[in-house]
């Protein structure tokens, strides 16, 4: 048997060998004293030799016995860690580095079950526990578990063998990046009910508002109003009071209701029946009533709540009511919006928008207008609408516009210097963004998203915005206008900006070719007059007509060229039906100048022929999938293309797509009305 020397290191090395530094020192006295007296030297060192024979028995007698005590003093040592690691409350386990069992506790046997034999993988235990993550480069800290239906949090460790020894021996046969895993579990259970029941205390704030008030009771008989408000209230507190929730009339058609968090994702699962219930009340009204409501969750006081609630309403009303804006935080989910737009018959607000337009604009030196990218006739159409306004007030304006399509050519044509209007009528995003300042007025038209626009940047430039528009809003809006006005019942922009000019002043006059201009935004947008078409349509066209707009010179001026018409014709002929009722098609790009608006005008064949409910037409221009859809009247493609990132309207609605291709971008499409038609938000 191979004989084991066991070596004394550190803090007890030292202290055994205290009887030689005790001797150096008897040593250094003992030159002193032969200094002073050679006999008293001597007898010293005689001393000396004595106490160094005493020494070294005792050192020889005792060390093994020493030893042997310290030995057995650090056997109980490690026998009391291990019964106490064993007995410790904690849940205690170590791992190899195959992720296998070494040992475990006593607690961690109780807790899964395992004896103390067993050495298998961790993952057989905690099958989200992978070797992987065991192993990762950089080490993970925890992790959250569910065993037995309880919550565990596993913190892991990682012991290094270097790190636990110094002899080089040992470390030079373990010379590896091999470590041994410490793991423990940490019962969570109680912590995250706790945490979850305090959540769902948390209170959230809502705002109900009747769309129609006033248009519903305009068609009802006087006897019957007082009936119809009260079915209302009774079905709105009826509705809330089911989850314990305080519900106040604050207005005549506005309500306010708070409520506990954990109802909001009962409200959610049934997607606010509310608003389905309310449109069923019928005692001789002709018009169903509509609710708009904004719900607020999730801010870090009662008061932000209730900003968010405030956002949300606005944000359903921005996109025409009849729908549900939940803001929790900044994630807004919708719900709703299904049924078409009510027309308000009043003017009382475009006058009102149109004295504080005039306002805004003589309190500022400079306009520039901007519509959004790849503009449209509908785009430029009130762009040039605006720029008649502040030309009345004697205001230089100018239009953003940085790519004339073929579409655009024959209406940009009109507005020459030759034709007496200024050189620098339609400007590009460079020299716009050198004229623009904190004086400036800048008017955004035919769109609310800023990063929509011909010049995103410009927003920054200035304090003064204005927008008008007809598309819904969705989330990504314009920040701080001074003046909002979003419509989305109105047809088009230009319909927006041809009510507000009879308003604006009562000499302005229009040019025949202004006219032309902004009655071909409303005809191109209504598809003729044939899509989202109102009393308020006609109206603002024939106020056009008066002005001098021609209809023949509109319609040769909208005519398409040779290659447009086929690639329209190729789109149609090539389109797929989806589901017997979806007609998806591309339109081809190739020789086109302005795809995208083909693509629209195939959308809108499309839907002539029987059967097809909705449409989407794609076409891939400058790096981007653009979809155009269109339906008459049964399916809301404006759900549709907000859920691939778009929006518009019930009936015209698109979306533009970046790193996709054609084919991702129609299996998306397809996927999407799939999961509508699942979820009952589309009717096969």
């Amino acid at each position: 048997m191979k004989k084991t020397n066991i070596k004394l290191k550190g803090k007890l090395r030292r202290y055994l060998n205290w009887p030689l530094y005790l001797t150096i020192v008897l040593i250094l006295m003992d030159v002193a004293m032969y200094a002073q007296d050679i006999q008293m030297g001597a007898e010293f060192s005689g001393f000396i030799v004595l106490y160094v024979i005493i020494v070294l028995i005792s050192n020889r007698r005792n060390r093994p016995l020493l030893i042997n005590e310290l030995v057995n003093f650090a056997t109980q040592y490690g026998t009391v860690q291990k019964q106490l690691l064993n007995d410790f409350e904690i849940p205690y386990a170590l791992l190899d580095y195959n992720s296998r069992f070494l040992w475990m506790n006593e607690k961690f046997t109780e807790i899964t079950g395992k004896d103390k034999n067993y050495h298998k993988s961790v993952t057989t235990v905690f099958p989200s526990l992978t070797k992987d993550i065991l192993q990762k480069s950089e080490a993970v800290e925890s992790i959250n578990v569910m065993l037995d239906d309880r919550n565990y949090r596993i913190s892991m460790k990682r012991i290094y063998f270097d790190s636990v020894t110094k002899d080089s021996a040992i470390v030079a046969i373990n010379d590896s990046d091999e470590y041994l895993t410490a793991i423990y579990l940490f019962d969570e259970t109680e912590l995250n009910r706790y945490i979850r029941e305090n959540e769902e205390q948390k209170l959230v704030a809502g705002l109900i508002y009747i769309d129609n008030y006033e248009e519903a009771l305009d068609s009802i008989e006087d006897v019957k109003r007082s009936l119809l408000i009260a079915l209302v209230d009774r079905k709105v507190n009826k509705y809330f009071t089911e989850i314990d929730a305080l519900v106040r009339k604050i207005e005549k058609d506005k309500y306010f209701v708070v409520f506990k968090y954990k109802y909001l994702e009962q409200l959610s699962a049934d997607k606010f029946k509310l608003i389905e219930d309310v449109k069923s009340i019928k005692v001789g009204n002709e018009m169903a009533i509509t609710l708009s409501i904004g719900v607020g969750a999730g801010g870090v006081s009662y008061t932000q709540n209730y900003e968010y609630a405030r956002m949300g309403i606005d944000l359903a009303l921005g996109r025409g009511g009849d729908q549900v804006v939940v803001k929790e935080g900044e994630e807004v989910t919708y719900y709703g919006g299904k049924a078409k737009q009510v027309e308000r018959n009043t003017r009382v607000k475009a006058r009102v928008k149109a004295h504080a337009l005039r306002e805004i604009i003589e309190s500022r030196e400079h306009v520039v207008i901007m519509g959004h990218t790849i503009s449209d006739v509908d785009s430029l159409g009130a762009a040039i609408g605006v720029y008649c306004a502040a030309r009345v007030l004697g205001k230089k304006a100018q239009i953003v516009l940085n790519e004339v399509t073929t579409s655009l050519r024959p209406l940009v044509e009109c507005f020459t210097e030759e034709k007496g209007y200024p050189a620098d009528l339609f400007i590009k995003n460079e020299e716009a963004l050198l004229i623009t300042n904190k004086n400036t007025l800048v008017m955004v038209v035919d769109t609310n998203r800023p990063s929509y626009t011909e010049c995103p940047e410009l927003l920054n430039r200035t304090d003064t915005i204005c927008v008008f528009d007809h598309h819904r809003q969705n989330s990504e809006v314009i920040e701080n206008p001074v003046l909002s006005y979003i419509e989305p019942y109105a047809s088009s922009a230009c319909e927006m900006i041809a009510e507000v000019l009879q308003y604006f002043s009562e000499n302005i006059k229009l040019e025949p070719s202004e006219a032309d201009c902004i009655y071909a935004g409303i005809l191109i947008d209504t598809n003729n007059f044939m899509t989202k078409t109102g009393v308020r349509t006609f109206e603002a066209a024939a106020y056009l007509r008066r002005a001098g707009a021609e209809v023949t010179r509109v319609r040769k001026m909208l005519r398409n060229d040779m290659a447009a018409y086929k690639a329209r014709a190729e789109a149609v002929r090539h389109a797929e039906v989806y589901r017997g009722a979806f007609a998806i098609s591309v339109c081809p790009a190739d020789n086109i100048e302005s795809p995208t608006i083909v693509g629209a005008q195939a959308a809108n064949e499309l839907l002539n022929i029987v059967g097809i409910k909705a449409s989407f037409v794609l076409t891939e221009y400058q790096g981007k999938i653009y979809i155009s859809s269109r339906s008459i009247d049964e399916i809301n493609v404006q759900l549709i293309m907000e859920r691939v990132g778009g929006g518009g309207h019930l009936n015209v609605a698109g979306a533009q797509l970046t790193n996709c291709t054609i084919q991702e971008a129609k299996r998306m499409i397809q996927d999407t009305i799939d999961e509508m038609i699942k979820e009952g938000d589309i009717q096969e």
